[in-house]
């Protein structure tokens, strides 16, 4: 029976995050459902610490890039680099196209998916706003799509990296035979999606004359920190080093100098933040810890492994999609949690891990619940203005990530 309870309260704190009926934050059903579990004895109150204790590198991950990306934005970073991308378009609503994709490729690697989706989508509707453009949505697709698609370029790249292999994330020489392959599928690959699905609105002039703004000091300050941050990150991971504590104390220091450069107080920073994240990625730690109580871990180790000895080949195909779309039933970072779990117990091969998160970081492109990133894009988005269905989104996603997936899983082999 209390495996039964642990089941449906889990589900309806993943619903409730996801659906978030009556506009409920979604930080509200996580934490909600985490406390109910241990207040109801269904799992123990050192059970709930564990799981909260087992995202302590993501929760820096996430608190450093959100530092570093909320300094650059308030510093008008990205505003600068979307203006300088209107105006090499010279007209071309193709070429802005194709720039304000490369920029998000840039974004997505160096300052994590979430960044792209929280900083660049604002920055792209003020610059193609700027540029007159009739039919912007296309340009912020852009940043909803390319935050998943290369959000396994680098392991900094996206959260879930860290969440998918725990302690026993490749350093960076490792990572990068692994996945430059199947990234620059996925990248190139959406981007084609992405411009075939959306080709008759790219069409027209772009405006040419456009006031680029000044890169101040704290803008260039910005983006010195943001270089060093990178190679700092590229280090540790190189040196198979956790990325939490190295991210967290560089985004510390980088908006600790601006802000002293500006003189600015840390409000104005820290204002813009999304700081529900955390207790969000804690809550869905501890759910996935109760979880793991149900047998739910053994039970998909043991599938795994039995399906590995039948065929690693179908092994890895079967658990790329099968992760592809169950995190757009359950959110990826739910769905990676309980991936990552899953692989580390079952000692799987290395392709299996690969397959398995190319399918949780990903998978998200198909619906606009799949991923954190893609539902603060929602939000940036609406705030602009713009509104897009979850039906057209999944029309959208259904031909541009299902190609792109099969393309990445199929690079493994080459």
């Amino acid at each position: 029976m209390s495996h039964t309870a642990i089941w449906i309260l889990s589900l309806i704190s993943i619903a409730g995050v996801i659906i978030r009926p009556f506009k409920t934050p979604e930080v509200a059903w996580a934490v909600t459902g985490a406390v109910l579990l241990v207040l109801l004895g269904l799992i123990s109150p050192s059970d709930g610490l564990r799981g909260i204790a087992n995202g302590t590198d993501v929760y820096l991950f996430l608190t450093g890039m959100m530092l570093l990306a909320e300094t650059a934005r308030e510093e008008k970073l990205f505003d600068w680099l979307a203006a300088h991308a209107t105006k090499w378009a010279k007209g071309s609503p193709k070429r802005l196209f194709l720039l304000i994709y490369g920029v998000g490729v840039v974004v997505t690697a160096f300052l994590s998916n979430d960044a792209t989706a929280v900083v660049l989508t604002p920055a792209v509707a003020a610059a193609v706003k700027a540029a007159k453009v009739e039919k912007p949505l296309p340009y912020l697709l852009i940043c909803a799509f390319i935050a998943n698609a290369a959000s396994f370029l680098l392991p900094i790249s996206n959260p879930a990296n860290l969440v998918i292999y725990g302690r026993q994330l490749p350093p960076l020489l490792e990572w990068i035979p692994q996945y430059i392959l199947p990234s620059v599928f996925a990248i190139v690959v959406t981007c084609l999606g992405l411009y075939f699905t959306q080709r008759k609105e790219l069409k027209g002039q772009v405006e040419t004359d456009i006031p680029v703004p000044a890169l101040s000091g704290g803008a260039k300050t910005a983006l010195a920190g943001i270089a060093v941050t990178a190679f700092v990150l590229l280090i540790s991971s190189a040196l198979d080093s956790p990325l939490g504590l190295p991210t967290a104390i560089t985004g510390v220091l980088v908006s600790a100098i601006v802000l002293l450069w500006t003189k600015k107080k840390p409000w104005t920073i820290l204002k813009g933040i999304s700081w529900s994240v955390i207790p969000l990625v804690a809550g869905l730690f501890v759910i996935v810890e109760a979880l793991n109580k149900t047998g739910l871990i053994r039970t998909l180790v043991s599938t795994l492994q039995q399906s590995v000895g039948r065929s690693v080949t179908a092994a890895a195909w079967g658990s790329g999609i099968v992760t592809a779309f169950a995190a757009n039933l359950m959110n990826n970072l739910p769905a990676g949690l309980i991936a990552g779990n899953t692989i580390q117990a079952g000692q799987v091969p290395a392709i299996i891990k690969t397959a398995t998160l190319i399918g949780i970081d990903l998978g998200p492109n198909l619906s606009i619940t799949g991923s954190l990133a893609t539902i603060l894009w929602l939000v940036a988005l609406r705030r602009e203005g713009q509104h897009i269905s979850a039906w057209t989104f999944l029309k959208l996603g259904c031909l541009v990530m299902t190609t792109a997936l099969l393309s990445s899983l199929a690079a493994l082999w080459l």
